[in-house]
């Protein structure tokens, strides 16, 4: 019985795909995503917010709406606060520009209000229409080079140098670094090797290794009472938010996470073979609806923007085809508010190699990037450099858009330019304009 109802939620057979499958799948994603729940509450405080608060309604919110976006669109796709939005509100809004947490949440749901009508009105499935192939295929390869700077960031194995104003190499003679290393043979052994579940299992293996070395913490205790949300919960400030002086910092929230969940459900989704041969995402209003609605529905608990996260990429490369991946991913994050320091074993030095691997696997969809053609493979490329050195998805993909135009216009092509792309272009430039501001 339950078969046939797991069955008919998640069509699981048309996916070629079975529950052990999608649940090692959604217990992969969830293990590379555990550190959103040190690092959001941790920057949140920097703004005046309550960590044990903020970090249960984090928790709340990622396995709530990650669960309704397995069970709704049927897509392996989880999402958690973008940490993007988060250092925006909690740096730049509250430290830097003394702004109120409450007012700064007052615009996240503004923001979240015009996602939704987006999506209402087929705004954001034009928009994806609109984009230029060059782009798409390139965000796939974004996402990936992404993905992998942030493996190689949390190993400890990348640091940003203030001296230098510059990446450089880590301390690779550090525990962390070497576990991170032997971590990363381990997987690419595994992967070498063709051993389905080769991240879950390496992940595992040195969480382990972990605790002779000391980077493992083994914690003194296995059950622990969430916190109270109510001294965040509906406390955003939306009148307060509504001055016309704070339209450029609205749009600071919404641009960089449209393109950020356009590209990340591209870029996995291209992953898992699931776009069209135009390289769209079939029903894609579904999943931009829950995305939508959560950052609305986050706002109301204090969780800055909700986005679709690129670790999901992790659940695909694990075999995870259809929402049941999220479904479980997004219980397992529920189950840490009862049992969160048995979770918190997990180092990221565990996480970290896997996240590099899945990198390696997305880099294969610039192949079909025609670089014979500057038009095409310029804006393709800026795109996926930007988005690297900018460490923001949202920004890559607009300046790919706006040079793409750009270029074709200047190149006397303009006929191969939708009408739509001269509207598209005028908020992407405002938005530039804004951040120079």
């Amino acid at each position: 019985m339950k078969g046939k109802i797991t069955e008919k939620l998640f069509k699981l057979n048309a996916n070629q795909t079975n529950v052990r499958t999608e649940f090692i799948a959604g217990l992969t994603v969830f293990m590379t995503m555990l550190y959103v729940l040190i690092v959001v509450p941790g920057m949140l405080e920097e703004a005046g917010m309550p960590k044990g608060p903020v970090t249960v309604s984090v928790i709340l919110m990622t396995g709530v709406i990650t669960i309704i976006m397995g069970l709704y669109s049927n897509r392996p796709f989880a999402l958690a606060p973008g940490l993007g939005s988060v250092a925006f509100l909690a740096i730049t809004l509250a430290s830097a520009e003394g702004i109120p947490w409450q007012v700064g949440m007052g615009m996240v749901f503004i923001s979240g209000v015009i996602f939704v009508l987006f999506t209402v009105l087929g705004l954001r499935q034009l928009i994806v229409k609109l984009m230029p192939p060059a782009i798409k295929l390139s965000i796939g390869a974004g996402v990936g080079l992404f993905i992998a700077l942030i493996g190689f960031r949390n190993a400890g194995l990348v640091v940003a140098s203030e001296d230098a104003n510059a990446l450089q190499l880590g301390d690779i003679g550090s525990p962390n670094a070497i576990l991170a290393l032997i971590g990363f043979l381990i997987m690419s052994v595994l992967l070498a090797r063709n051993v389905r579940g080769h991240l879950l299992i390496g992940m595992v293996i040195v969480t382990i290794i972990g605790i002779p070395m000391g980077v493992t913490t083994v914690p003194d205790k296995i059950f622990s009472l969430p916190e109270s949300v109510s001294p965040i919960a509906f406390e955003l400030d939306i009148m307060g938010a509504l001055k016309l002086a704070y339209f450029p910092l609205i749009l600071a929230f919404f641009i960089p996470d449209f393109f950020s969940s356009l590209g990340t459900m591209l870029g996995v989704g291209s992953k898992g073979n699931m776009l069209d041969k135009n390289g769209n995402l079939p029903n894609i209003d579904k999943p931009f609806s829950v995305d939508a609605g959560g950052t609305v529905l986050g706002s109301l608990f204090s969780v800055p923007v909700m986005t679709t996260y690129v670790e999901s990429a992790a659940g695909v490369e694990a075999g995870g085809r259809t929402g049941l991946t999220s479904v479980t991913t997004g219980f397992l994050f529920l189950l840490t508010l009862f049992i969160t320091p048995v979770i918190m074993i997990i180092p990221t030095e565990a996480t970290a190699p896997a996240l590099i691997l899945v990198g390696l696997t997305m880099l294969s969809a610039v192949r079909n990037i025609d670089f014979s053609d500057v038009t095409e493979s310029l804006p393709a490329f800026m795109t996926i450099v930007i988005t690297i050195f900018t460490f923001n998805f949202g920004n890559g993909i607009a300046a790919g858009i706006i040079i793409f135009v750009v270029l074709k216009l200047l190149s006397g092509r303009h006929k191969e330019l939708h009408w739509g792309l001269y509207i598209l272009l005028i908020p992407l430039i405002l938005y530039f304009i804004s951040l120079a501001n």
